[in-house]
Order: C-alpha cells, then sequence, then structure tokens
C-alpha cells in the first residue's frame, strides 16, 4: 500500500475520505486508530511535520471542549502523547500518511486532488 489513512471508523469525514479514495482508485490501507493505537514516537513525529502539536489536534471537537482546563495545556511532548492515547478522538482526521513519508490531516476534495495528483 502506498498511502495509509488513520482515523476512527463511524467518522464520517474518514467516510469521505476512504469513498474519495476507492473513487480516484488511490490504493490505501485504513488503520481505525482506537483499535490499533498509534505509538508515542508516531504521533510526535507527526506532530513535527505537521507545524505542531496544535495542528494534529482538533481543537473544535467535543471532546477538546470537555476537557477540564488544566488538560487543555500540555506542556510537554509526553503529555501531549499521553492526552492523545486517553483521547483517541482528539486526533484531527483523518491522518494520511503517503508512502515517503509525508504526513496530512483533514479531508477536502481539492486538497486530495492537490494531494494525489488527479
Amino acid at each position: 500500500m502506498s498511502t495509509t489513512l488513520y482515523g476512527l471508523p463511524h467518522c464520517d469525514t474518514c467516510k469521505k475520505a476512504r469513498n474519495w479514495l476507492a473513487r480516484f482508485e488511490v490504493p490505501h490501507a485504513f488503520v481505525d486508530y482506537r483499535a490499533n493505537p498509534v505509538p508515542a514516537a508516531t504521533l510526535k513525529a507527526w506532530a513535527q511535520q505537521l507545524g505542531g502539536w496544535e495542528k494534529l489536534v482538533n481543537k473544535s471537537s467535543t471532546t477538546w471542549r470537555n476537557l477540564l482546563p488544566q488538560r487543555k495545556n500540555p506542556g510537554s511532548d509526553p503529555e501531549w502523547t499521553l492526552l492523545l492515547k486517553e483521547y483517541p478522538a482528539l486526533v484531527r482526521r483523518p491522518v494520511v500518511v503517503r508512502e515517503d513519508g509525508a504526513v496530512s490531516v483533514g479531508f477536502t476534495d481539492n486538497g486530495f486532488k492537490k494531494l494525489f495528483g488527479k
């Protein structure tokens, strides 16, 4: 597989992304990151590649809004990874990892067209 999509199986955005990939015949694997937790080192690498934890975490989610205020300001990489291990739904979905290791988050039709040259 040249592309791996990390997400949650019942997430509407992940479903749209998977349908788009199927429609454009982009070979891919899907990983449910709640059932198959992503290692802390991988989460950290994704955050670094995206430009920081703020880009990886979905702060507009209900999960984020329901966090206690003191949990919303992790001060270190281990605190961020612990938070995401505890609340996998906080990861912005889907996370797309291409064969070359490039990471992107989220789904839009135009964004995927650019990402996959379609």
